[in-house]
């Protein structure tokens, strides 16, 4: 499977119809599914990898209904409305390894606006040199890991197989 599928208007890509198909289809599976929706100004390199994506005061989740493209525009409405929006791209790229669709609108040729499900935002702890202590409980093994400063504990209960896992990558 292709990572990143690509439309382009007045391309001379021969699959470049096919891309706008598949592109389509994507945009009409998000239908009834709550997505993320970030717009964001190009930089001046050009180079959307430098676009910072995190949430930001006027990005938004909401649930998508009626989403179609007709001809090159895409269509939606939010679930809460009765008003449709559109807009007309130039470019349109699919992420299919991230499931983020990069839609850079023909009106405003410095924005780029990008359309996912929301992805899961976990909350990271780091603990150095942790005071630990491992017990079992039945096949499964638990180990705790405290931080004393950060008055912080962590359970973790591992299965005999993430045990040995475990103590694999430890070990090579």
């Amino acid at each position: 499977m292709e990572p990143q599928i690509i439309w382009q208007q007045n391309s001379d890509n021969p699959d470049n119809g096919t891309n706008l198909a598949k592109i389509a289809k994507f945009w009409s599976n998000l239908q009834g599914r709550k997505i993320a929706w970030r717009q964001r100004l190009i930089p001046k390199t050009e180079n959307i990898n430098e676009i910072d994506w995190e949430s930001q005061r006027f990005d938004e989740e909401f649930k998508l209904q009626t989403s179609e493209i007709r001809g090159i525009t895409l269509y939606w409405r939010k679930a809460d409305s009765d008003r449709e929006v559109s807009t007309t791209p130039h470019k349109l790229e699919l992420d299919l390894q991230q499931l983020q669709l990069y839609i850079y609108p023909q009106s405003q040729k410095e924005l780029v606006i990008r359309v996912g499900i929301p992805e899961v935002v976990y909350q990271k702890i780091e603990i150095t040199n942790p005071l630990w202590e491992i017990t079992r409980s039945g096949e499964n093994y638990s180990l705790i890991l405290r931080d004393k400063q950060q008055q912080i504990e962590v359970k973790v209960i591992l299965s005999p197989d993430n045990r040995d896992k475990l103590k694999e990558q430890l070990l090579g």
